[in-house]
């Protein structure tokens, strides 16, 4: 800006001169009329008397203008034939340029033109500037972005699975093969631990315990299908809090005692069943990370610890009645507190407690060798419908008592059965029909052939079984009604045997009573002995 400032100005000067030439070769051929005739006001002319007395403006009115001769052009150009002078204007930020030239006559004939400062000059470039400036930007963005964008195409390509087999920047080459190392260490970790989740997902989704991990804050990190079992969950809760699984005050006090570093264990209920939660803290560098939780169905524990009780406390119980009887009427004759007459009678009374003894043995021990499975007797094929008309014709005399009555509907059907152990069966079954029922009651025994299985149906319309008490009939020793159980006689041990036997023979029981109602029992064996 400044070079060219400097430039038009020098240009301007030059006009300036060849233009004051131009007008006084007019001037002084024509004279004042010669200025009148010019149209462009582009330029100030001005015609000055060599008094200083302006004659001619193109621009102003001559007359009312003051006195020139001070003026500095004036002055030099009556002196040396010509002259220049500048005149900066503050209001206006412009310079006048004047060029004099002095006439034939001594009259001066001046010329001038403004030019404007090079801050208005540059105030009035900006505008364009900016704009150009704008243009430039956006087009070195687009530029540069496209030149960016084909520099780092290469790059953006690269197979990172297979940075191997790239074929870019030479410069790239050892970032490359650095990645393709690490791809391959970090395949190999992976690997590994999909392994090793693996062999710890099946060891534990096979596990019957429960497994249960959590970390400090409570948070479940892992567990297997038992656990969410044992509490009931139909889906995972990994990720949920522990105690969302259970808000008991037993289980909650346990996480917390784990959390703070410390062993235990504690006995559940959830949902009628005895679970064992056994919590071991998993501490890194003296700090507790979390803890495992190991659950073990203890159920069938404790119902056997209980039943193992009931049995100790009922058999001694059985056992200690017809003993104390026996004990006593033998005590009583020893010490000849007995007529001669009631001897036989009180004998008589020993003799039926000793056989009810016997028959208390007899039966715990065929329990017991069903049970373990061991009978010394063969498997052989029989008629069912004949050994139940057997096992009737036996009972024929105390249902007779009672005024009971037998039906029985089905015809031969054959089966590969143990006939001692068939007959007992159906005998406890029928004898159960007969005490537990009412006068001029029935027990009618049902026999289908379905196949490849006999159906054997046992039903009375006696007292029936209440509901709470229908799951522990088959248990040994249990009696519903225990203050008539002395009336009724018998071990105990009917169903117990029944339930047995029927394991035994490789059958399937199922029991169905209503209260006044009787009570029905389906009994279901393979034709052929199933042998492992």
């Amino acid at each position: 800006m400044a070079i060219l400032y400097q430039h038009f100005g020098k240009q301007i000067n030059t006009e300036l001169g060849k233009e004051a030439s131009y007008l006084a070769y007019g001037v002084e051929q024509n004279g004042v009329d010669y200025l009148n005739q010019i149209k462009e006001k582009d330029d100030r002319i001005t015609y000055i008397a060599e008094d200083g007395t302006v004659l001619y403006d193109n621009q102003a009115d001559a007359s009312s203008m003051e006195n020139n001769s001070d003026r500095k052009e004036i002055q030099e150009a009556l002196k040396s034939g010509s002259g220049r002078a500048e005149r900066d204007s503050k209001t206006l930020s412009q310079k006048t340029i004047y060029y004099a030239l002095r006439l034939s006559d001594n009259t001066v004939l001046r010329v001038s033109s403004t030019q404007f400062s090079v801050w208005v000059l540059l105030m009035e470039m900006v505008p364009p500037m900016i704009g150009i400036a704008v243009v430039m930007l956006i087009l070195a963005g687009l530029v540069s972005m496209h030149m960016a964008n084909k520099i780092v195409e290469p790059i953006n390509n690269v197979d990172l699975e297979h940075p191997e087999e790239n074929q870019i920047y030479e410069e790239v080459g050892p970032l490359l093969s650095k990645i393709y190392k690490q791809n391959r260490q970090i395949r190999s970790q992976l690997e590994a631990a999909r392994r090793n989740q693996e062999e710890f997902t099946i060891i534990t989704e096979n596990m019957q315990e429960g497994l249960l991990v959590i970390d400090s804050y409570t948070m479940i990190l892992s567990g297997n299908s038992s656990a969410w079992k044992m509490f009931q969950m139909q889906k995972p809760r990994i990720g949920e809090c522990v105690y969302s699984l259970n808000r008991g005050e037993e289980f909650r006090l346990m996480i917390e005692q784990v959390l703070r570093g410390e062993h235990g264990s504690v006995r559940l209920h959830l949902g009628g069943e005895v679970i064992q939660m056994i919590a071991n803290p998993v501490t890194r560098e003296q700090r507790v990370e979390g803890a495992v939780l190991l659950l073990i169905n203890e159920t069938e524990k404790v119902e056997r610890e209980q039943l193992r009780r009931e049995f100790s406390a009922n058999v001694s119980h059985e056992l200690m009645t017809p003993l104390t009887a026996v004990s006593g009427f033998a005590e009583i004759i020893r010490n000849g507190m007995v007529r001669q007459e009631d001897v036989q009678k009180f004998a008589g009374r020993i003799y039926d407690e000793a056989q009810r003894l016997i028959a208390l043995i007899e039966d715990t021990i065929r329990v017991s060798q069903l049970d373990e499975g061991e009978t010394p007797y063969d498997w052989e094929e029989l008629d069912v419908c004949q050994v139940v008309r057997d096992v009737c014709g036996r009972l024929k005399e105390i249902a007779d008592k009672k005024n009971v009555h037998f039906y029985i509907d089905g015809d031969k059907t054959m089966l590969y059965s143990v006939r001692p152990i068939l007959d007992e069966i159906i005998y406890n079954l029928c004898d159960n029909g007969i005490k537990y029922n009412k006068e001029d009651g029935t027990v009618s025994i049902h026999l289908r052939d379905l196949g490849e299985q006999v159906e054997i149906r046992v039903k009375d319309n006696g007292i029936g079984i209440p509901p709470e008490d229908q799951k522990r009939v088959f248990e040994r020793f249990y009696r519903v009604d225990k203050s008539h159980s002395k009336e009724i006689g018998g071990t105990g041990l009917g169903l117990s045997i029944v339930k047995h036997g029927v394991g035994f023979l490789g059958g399937t029981l199922d029991l169905a009573s209503e209260i006044d109602k009787g009570s029905e029992i389906t009994m279901t064996f393979p034709k052929e002995r199933k042998t492992v």
